[in-house]
């Protein structure tokens, strides 16, 4: 693959915009589009609520698979291949998932696009990382905000395209996949544009000593508490809403405002992760996303239901860029990508555990705000984590220069 590195400022955006189809690909289509989903397929294959999810289950699986796979693939086989074999598997995963109605394939098919979605968004965080290695901590923060915003972009275009051609045929949930699959096939031709005009994130020399996982443990344990709280406001807001009420316009409203929010997300937050050292950006990102989270349980007002989701929406991506950041201060750089994909098994457990909990929490308490509280309250404690990440004198990224 041609390698051309651009380090003037314009170049290094489009690079970032290029790149988020990863992302684009690897959650707003691959995860958060079975939500939408997920009704028909459950009314027509005959699923219980526990099927369905142990679907989503074996999806974490998979993502944890991919994650701690990532720096070991990338080492072997060069991380911007990867990275493009995550997203065109992906790709081919979400078609696959039209191709069949057997609970056991979709196991398998559910797994793998866990598994190859995990690949792409992490080692296309590594590449992006490595793109603004020369740029000041502004700007980088800003392209990782770009890059990781390419997700609310796939929520965005899920939300136009799914509940449209369920309205088709009876048969519509398998269009929807057949049409997802092409969103990500075309982002992927995108992905491969941007990745022409980057290079591969240094590898760790022969030689190097080995990175020590309590350097950034803080702020790991942080975006375990936020997998946990995160995923559990997405898993189980969309029921509430319905329980109170909610129209299907209103739902899909709402649903627009998350994804909308979150393509804005890394515009808004890029200059200030920039300007704050540690852990400090990704605690205060996730108190706004604690704030969003408890919204819904002080009121059944529509529009207080709408700014919750404009606050989840606005923040949920933004932690992962905050994050990013940290890592990128606390490590070397031949170390960014497995410092990543150390924090993102962290990240793939939490949201293993977040909907269990939450379920578990609003089945004995027989209420869904009393669910989405706890939640909220995992991600305070995140916060008071994050807090605890030493803030570096000096190191990669540490320039304070702003865009």
């Amino acid at each position: 693959m041609t390698t051309t590195r651009r380090d003037d400022g314009n170049g290094s955006i489009a690079v970032a915009v290029g790149m988020s189809a990863g992302p684009l690909i690897a959650l707003g289509l691959a995860r958060f589009a079975y939500a939408l989903l997920l009704p028909p397929m459950r009314d027509q294959l005959a699923w219980s609520y526990s099927a369905a999810g142990t679907l989503n289950t074996t999806n974490a699986a998979g993502y944890l698979i991919g994650a701690l796979a990532a720096p070991t693939l990338a080492t072997r086989l060069g991380a911007r291949r990867c990275f493009l074999l995550g997203c065109a598997a992906t790709a081919l995963m979400l078609l696959a998932t039209a191709s069949t109605s057997s609970f056991a394939l979709l196991l398998v098919i559910r797994l793998l696009a866990g598994l190859f979605g995990a690949l792409s968004f992490v080692l296309g965080a590594g590449i992006v990382a490595e793109a603004s290695h020369r740029a000041s901590k502004g700007r980088a923060a800003l392209m990782l905000g770009i890059y990781f915003g390419g997700a609310g972009l796939g929520i965005v275009l899920a939300g136009l395209l799914v509940p449209a051609i369920l309205a088709v045929t009876d048969d519509s949930w398998r269009l929807g996949w057949v049409a997802l699959a092409a969103v990500a096939a075309a982002a992927t031709v995108v992905a491969a544009w941007a990745c022409r005009r980057t290079s591969d994130p240094a590898p760790p020399a022969a030689d190097a000593e080995r990175w020590d996982r309590r350097s950034i443990a803080p702020v790991v344990a942080g975006y375990t508490c936020f997998g946990i709280g995160y995923i559990a406001y997405l898993t189980f807001v969309i029921a509430l809403l319905t329980e109170r009420g909610f129209s299907t316009p209103q739902v899909a409203t709402f649903w627009a405002v998350v994804g909308v929010a979150a393509a804005a997300s890394g515009l808004v937050w890029g200059r200030v992760l920039g300007r704050l050292p540690g852990g400090r950006g990704m605690a205060l990102v996730m108190g706004v996303l604690a704030l969003g989270t408890a919204m819904p349980a002080w009121s059944t007002e529509p529009a207080l239901a709408y700014v919750s989701g404009a606050l989840v929406g606005g923040t949920f991506l933004t932690v992962v860029t905050a994050m990013t950041v940290a890592v990128r201060e606390a490590l070397p750089q031949p170390h960014w990508t497995a410092g990543m994909a150390f924090a993102t098994v962290g990240f793939g457990l939490g949201q293993t555990v977040g909907p269990v909990l939450t379920g578990w929490v609003s089945d004995r308490l027989d209420s869904l705000t009393s669910g989405l509280l706890v939640s909220a309250a995992v991600l305070v404690l995140g916060i008071v984590l994050a807090l605890a990440q030493p803030r570096p004198a000096t190191g990669p990224g540490a320039e304070r220069s702003t865009l």
